[in-house]
């Protein structure tokens, strides 16, 4: 196991759709290995391939309460098929640290996907499961959580952003 790199926004990769997976390997089951290990690391409740610089259509997803057993989720080419509801909660991202915004999103999800073997599977996903589920498929597609702020809310966040960074360059 190992802890991969977690890119930051404005990377490219973060916005590139990433390709779907045809090879189901000892590799995949790695890859899933250490980025599971890296959003518990981090810590943080999903993480997509993209974010460890990986363009394949993988995520992993555990929103496990902290006194609860471990819950991960690992959704290869996973495609939301139904959606309904409404959720407007503060989400944040390991791959824009220390902001957090307001999304709107679905309160529950249904989501196709395949498993490390490549074997079908669906789930019915309804609170913060379904928050990310919806958050790291948008990763696969190249959307971040900030490109569903209002135009407004979006140029705040790039000024809060570079602020941000400068602040982190006095530092070093």
């Amino acid at each position: 196991m190992a802890l991969l790199q977690i890119r930051h926004y404005p990377d490219p990769l973060l916005k590139q759709p990433a390709a779907p997976i045809e090879h189901f390997d000892e590799q995949l089951r790695q890859l899933a290995e250490d980025m599971a290990e890296t959003m518990y690391a981090a810590p943080g409740v999903g993480l997509a391939a993209p974010q460890v610089g990986v363009a394949l259509r993988l995520a992993v997803i555990d929103c496990a309460a902290k006194d609860e057993p471990p819950a991960l989720l690992v959704l290869v080419n996973p495609q939301i098929v139904t959606s309904e509801g409404e959720s407007c909660e503060e989400e944040g991202c390991l791959s824009v640290p220390g902001f957090y915004a307001k999304v709107d999103r679905s309160s529950r999800v249904r989501v196709r996907f395949q498993d490390l073997d490549g074997s079908p599977k669906l789930i019915e996903a309804e609170g913060l499961t379904a928050i990310a589920c919806q958050h790291e498929i948008d990763h696969l597609d190249g959307v971040l959580f900030v490109d569903h702020l209002s135009p407004l809310k979006r140029s705040l966040f790039r000024k809060k952003w570079q602020k941000l960074q400068e602040r982190q360059q006095e530092v070093m």
